[in-house]
């Protein structure tokens, strides 16, 4: 069963559908095609929080819907919980 929906492929995170617990092996589903992809939760992430599905350099962008939603001033490593702590929204 799946615990994170990703939009496109492409894209660097997925968005969590149910808690995640951290170290917990979870697996997403792109929603493009119906693939899956699996990753190890670094630490908790919580419902409707993303979690990173790519590892991404300092000052990279981040996409979500195959769109730059901000980008990462210090990077970040697979399954990491990506929010405000280490990503800058691209909206302000």
């Amino acid at each position: 069963m799946h615990k994170f929906l990703i939009h496109n492929h492409g894209d660097h995170v997925g968005v969590a559908t149910a808690d995640i617990d951290a170290g917990e092996k979870v697996v997403g589903v792109f929603m493009d095609n119906n693939s899956t992809i699996e990753v190890e939760a670094r630490q908790a992430i919580p419902l409707g929080h993303k979690i990173a599905i790519a590892a991404l350099g300092a000052g990279s962008d981040v996409l979500k819907y195959n769109v730059k939603i901000g980008t990462t001033p210090e990077g970040f490593a697979l399954g990491d919980y990506v929010h405000t702590h280490n990503l800058k929204t691209a909206r302000w």
